[in-house]
């Protein structure tokens, strides 16, 4: 799922239709019927999920619960649009038993009161779970929130610095690279400068990246200062880490040459940015995972690089100074991914709990990849799908133990706006200060004042 483009303003829905869904009713003859809900359908937007629901879980589930009737309830729509009926059934107390969500609106709906936590509607079997043990912590983040898990992640992904060799050995950089502090970051943008690569660094800022701005570049760094956009109740504001987070971008921004200031600006900057590293105009480039398996991918890649897996490294984000970083940490991430949820008003939540075990157990997760090397939620999972991909599996093995996630507030996307405004302001000029006090500023506007705001 795509993060959505702007909130759903859930307490003030009064349109549309209220579809209703079975959840867990007695569909005749003694038997039960739980019902499935996913934007995903047959033909349509996320076919092969749907497919998989229907032609193997379903099936598969049933042998051995041969007293239930499960139904899929597909949906092929915008996010916003999904996301808008899920929360009108909810807050109607009906919809499916299992839904699939974007972690990002775990938050929302938990305060809206439309879900609770897994074990106060599944029971004590919850935490018994055996998938507990192979999801890492940092990745079971995904689907909590103030500390209690609603949901149980799906794929997630992981960001990381890419690089390219060729013009590391030109500029004399080591063929493996990893930095250990943003200084490490800034001295190896430098020796590629004077090797004449035309954009050392690539940190994505500014409004014209929209999100990729916060989440390939803010929040890492943040994160990297010791800090989370929003913890224990309160929003971040202009703290410390913030302005060390405004201060490395004005570093590379702010005339030293290291990045393209133009090419932040720009309405299609980032796909440029694809383009001028698969042709070996950039040297470090801030991205995800699905900039190797989707943009640079030597086949089918929007920027495909025939000669990716020889030429292209990736290393940890470091954290500003070693353990620096969140939770002490030396290096740091930022996660996505969707969840699935209980229906908090299934008429059989135990049962429900059955079905969203099953649909997250290694079976029916290696079940769903079909072969592709894609990062699962589960550490066995990955141990066995991605040996064929070794940046994939560096991922699972390296990164997701050390992520960090969005908050699932309704708010967050127009927090995420301030954040890319004052990187903005950073590359047109303003200093780390001033873009601070900016953000500051809006961002009290945002969420209620300056006692909901740390700094």
């Amino acid at each position: 799922m795509r993060l959505p483009s702007r909130p759903a303003l859930i307490g003030a829905i009064t349109v549309l239709a209220l579809t209703a869904c079975g959840t867990g009713t007695d569909s005749g003859g003694g038997s039960l019927t739980l019902t499935i809900a996913a934007n995903s359908i047959e033909g349509g937007k996320n076919s092969e999920s749907a497919q998989w629901i229907k032609q193997w879980l379903i099936p598969e589930f049933e042998k051995t619960h041969q007293n239930v009737k499960v139904l899929f309830q597909p949906s092929g729509v915008d996010d916003e649009q999904y996301k808008t009926k899920i929360a009108l059934d909810l807050k109607a107390r009906t919809g499916a038993d299992v839904i699939d969500v974007d972690g990002i609106w775990v938050g929302e709906f938990a305060q809206a009161g439309y879900l609770k936590p897994l074990n106060e509607v599944g029971g004590a079997t919850v935490e018994q779970w055996e998938g507990w043990a192979q999801i890492p912590q940092a990745v079971q983040g995904l689907g909590i929130f103030d500390g209690k898990k609603y949901g149980l992640p799906q794929g997630t992904d992981g960001r990381v610095l890419f690089y390219n060799k060729t013009l590391f050995a030109k500029a004399g950089l080591p063929e493996t690279w990893q930095p250990a502090s943003w200084q490490e970051i800034i001295d190896a943008g430098t020796k590629l400068k004077a090797a004449g690569v035309p954009t050392p660094i690539q940190l994505n800022a500014g409004t014209a990246m929209g999100e990729a701005t916060t989440m390939q570049g803010v929040l890492p760094l943040l994160a990297g200062a010791g800090s989370e956009i929003y913890a224990a109740g309160k929003w971040t504001g202009a703290s410390q880490a913030m302005k060390d987070a405004l201060g490395l971008y004005r570093q590379i921004y702010g005339g030293s040459g290291l990045g393209d200031p133009k090419l932040q600006q720009e309405a299609k900057g980032r796909d440029k940015s694809f383009a001028q590293f698969a042709a070996g105009k950039i040297g470090i480039l801030a991205e995800s995972d699905y900039f190797w398996r989707s943009v640079i991918e030597p086949q089918a890649g929007v920027a495909p690089m025939k000669d990716r897996d020889q030429a292209v490294g990736y290393a940890k984000i470091p954290a500003r100074q070693p353990g620096g970083g969140i939770r002490g940490q030396d290096f740091v991430s930022m996660s996505g991914g969707a969840v699935r949820v209980l229906n908090p008003f299934s008429k059989n939540p135990r049962l429900a709990w059955d079905l969203l075990a099953f649909m997250h157990s290694a079976p029916a997760t290696k079940s769903q990849l079909a072969g592709q090397a894609r990062i699962s939620s589960r550490t066995d999972v990955n141990d066995e799908v991605l040996t064929a991909d070794p940046m994939l599996k560096y991922i699972a093995d390296e990164v997701l133990p050390l992520t960090a996630y969005r908050p699932g507030l309704a708010v967050y996307p127009q927090v995420s706006t301030a954040l890319q405004e004052a990187t903005a302001a950073i590359v047109s000029g303003t200093s780390p200060d001033e873009a601070a006090a900016a953000y500051q500023a809006k961002l009290e506007g945002l969420v209620g004042g300056a006692a909901n705001i740390s700094g």
